[in-house]
């Protein structure tokens, strides 16, 4: 009998959504069946209906597993952080350090999006709560840089533009190279904390 692990989940559970994970990362959502996941886990097929009712179910199970990460790592980053400033600079760092990365294939999100264009699928939408957190816990940061100050940015401008060459970062770094792409991100969060919005 498989060991529980957090939340009630089993091991299989967990063998079976880790190894999807990283097939779906590296090769796309669609490109993978569900035989071959059932190969690489190992798992039965009775296994993975149990704990996933359809691929559909796996592919959610993944993007909310990966949006825990960043959340996770995004909570870090600012606990870390001496100020907001910091916490920015930080995560900007955090993402040109991610592009170096071993095995690095760009954004989960940006990637589950393509594949997924009705703006009404459930993998899109969970694409889009998520780009909503992300925006939206950078734009609070931003509130907090630029403050009561009379030349103060629009904080969610300048969060729509961290996003928005973040995006571009992780689209073109394996075209331009890493180093290139992630220092001018770097430069880019920059000119956001200084420039007016």
């Amino acid at each position: 009998m498989a060991t529980p692990t957090r939340a009630g989940r089993s091991e299989a559970r967990e063998r079976v959504l880790a190894t999807a994970s990283g097939l779906f990362y590296r090769e796309g959502i669609r490109a993978v069946g569900v035989e071959r996941i059932l190969a690489e886990a190992p798992a039965t097929r009775a296994t993975f209906y149990r704990h996933f009712p359809s691929k559909e179910d796996l592919v959610l199970a993944y993007l909310h597993g990966v949006d825990a990460q960043v959340r996770a790592d995004v909570q870090a980053t600012v606990d870390a952080a001496p100020s907001p400033a910091e916490a920015l600079r930080a995560l900007g760092t955090a993402v040109a350090d991610d592009l170096a990365r071993p095995g690095f294939r760009g954004c989960a999100f940006l990637k589950a999006a393509n594949e997924y264009p009705e703006p009404d699928d459930p993998v899109r939408r969970v694409v889009l709560e998520h780009r909503a957190w992300y925006e939206s816990t950078l734009a609070e940061l931003f509130a907090q840089v630029f403050g009561d100050s009379p030349r103060r940015g629009k904080p969610g401008d300048a969060a729509r533009h961290f996003v928005l060459i973040r995006d571009g970062a992780m689209a073109g770094a394996h075209l331009d190279g890493v180093d290139s792409v992630g220092d001018g991100f770097r430069r880019g969060v920059e000119g956001l904390l200084t420039m007016l919005h």
